[in-house]
């Protein structure tokens, strides 16, 4: 990649984050321009590993992956038109959004629940990126955080996770602690690289030891 296309790139990359930047700027969910950049980082971080991989549409779908998201926008379908406009005044190729778009509409936990949809390896590494942001210590931030602007209840013992989901009752509320076991315990195993796998490990281990003490300082049996 010559100079001129590397520049015109930067500089693509630098207007879609300020797209974004505006798209989330109201967003008090966890999916906010920090967890953005986050995800952007990680799959920097990623793509160190996987030379194969065209980074432009990874950096690109990493910035973007949340602003069609039904959890984040009240319009996914005017979302979409508002994205794919823009994108075409950014000059992207039609190759270009359509990679970008097959990563975006098909890397969420919710619609691999059904089945698992097929990603190149540009939305394997976007999806591992978003995910590995789902664990550790900002995963656990996030959870809550989530939770509470969506007003569920922390936990109930009585209420037991659910074990067998689909994109239908995944959408339906549950408590906090429950979505640990119906999605963030799970998904260490669900990493597609072997660099995202790695960087999983501690994230996971860290999530099952605040389980573990959540619960027993629940039942006071610390």
């Amino acid at each position: 990649m010559n100079n001129k296309t590397n520049k015109y790139k930067q500089g693509v990359i630098q207007a879609i984050q300020a797209f974004v930047k505006q798209k989330l700027a109201n967003d008090f969910s966890g999916h906010d321009m920090a967890h953005i950049e986050r995800v952007v980082r990680l799959a920097e971080q990623i793509l160190q590993h996987e030379p194969k991989a065209n980074a432009f549409i990874v950096i690109v779908s990493a910035y973007l992956h949340d602003v069609i998201d039904e959890k984040v926008v009240a319009d996914v379908n005017q979302a979409v038109i508002e994205l794919r406009d823009y994108l075409i005044l950014q000059a992207l190729t039609d190759n270009e959004m359509k990679m970008i778009f097959d990563i975006i509409e098909n890397m969420s936990y919710r619609k691999n629940l059904n089945q698992k949809k097929e990603l190149s390896l540009e939305g394997q590494i976007v999806q591992d990126a978003d995910r590995l942001d789902a664990l550790g210590a900002i995963g656990i931030g996030r959870t809550f955080y989530y939770g509470g602007n969506k007003h569920n209840i922390m936990y109930d013992p009585n209420i037991s996770p659910r074990m067998a989901l689909d994109e239908d009752n995944y959408k339906r509320p549950n408590t906090v602690i429950n979505h640990f076991y119906e999605k963030l315990l799970l998904l260490k195993d669900m990493m597609n690289t072997q660099t995202a796998k790695k960087l999983a490990e501690p994230r996971h281990q860290f999530l099952v030891q605040f389980i573990e003490q959540f619960e027993k300082e629940w039942t006071g049996k610390e």
